[in-house]
């Protein structure tokens, strides 16, 4: 039988224990709820990711159709990767059509012929330019003392990239017939995507917290 003087000491004891595991629970809770946030984020598909990507960018539309297939990791430098490479893609593709399918080619006015050639020469630059932007991106190391000094290279490139596809477009402005359409319905789709491979670009910067 115990001593009346223990029961409040006992009391006591029995409160102290119970408050103490009390803010145990309270403090496991709280850290679970604040790892949970981040797991989430992390653990977003790559479709949702691009769709919060693209919300801002100048062409979100074309934004998400362009980078729908996109399945690899999902951080802001791996999207901007892919933004580049499917505007490199497209270059591409148009340098090839500006120098052998073009319609008509043999009776383009010496205007249109002209144009045409300087755009074949500023769409082969920007080619150039966006796999130096790719290049960039792809050695871009969060950490590292480079970071700013790549980061601001490939926005240089990618820029002039974009330069080169509006030159282009501005060089058929006093064109006619369809040679001018379908040249300028090409290039601007490059040129939107090129746009939109910039503003990835940028947000990188505010975003040097993740990989």
């Amino acid at each position: 039988m115990l001593h009346p003087m223990k029961i409040p000491e006992l009391r006591a004891r029995a409160i102290v224990l119970s408050t103490v595991t009390l803010l145990f629970l309270l403090l496991h809770s709280a850290t679970a709820i604040t790892n949970s946030k981040p797991s989430r984020q992390l653990h977003r598909s790559p479709l949702q990711f691009i769709r919060s990507s693209c919300i801002h960018a100048r062409y979100p539309n074309l934004c998400l159709r362009s980078l729908s297939s996109y399945s690899g990791p999902a951080s802001p430098r791996c999207i901007a990767q892919a933004a580049v490479r499917t505007s490199l893609f497209n270059a591409r593709s148009v340098s090839y059509f500006l120098r052998t399918r073009v319609p008509g080619r043999a009776h383009l006015s010496k205007l249109e012929r002209a144009a045409l050639n300087d755009c074949v020469e500023q769409i082969s630059d920007s080619v150039y330019e966006l796999r130096k932007t790719l290049g960039e991106l792809q050695h871009l190391k969060l950490g590292e003392s480079t970071f700013r000094w790549r980061l601001s290279n490939a926005e240089t490139w990618v820029s002039a990239a974009l330069t080169d596809d509006d030159t282009c477009l501005d060089g058929f402005d006093e064109a006619d017939g369809s040679v001018k359409t379908q040249v300028r319905r090409k290039i601007s789709q490059v040129a939107r995507l090129t746009s939109n491979a910039l503003y990835m670009i940028n947000r990188l910067d505010d975003s040097r917290g993740r990989p």
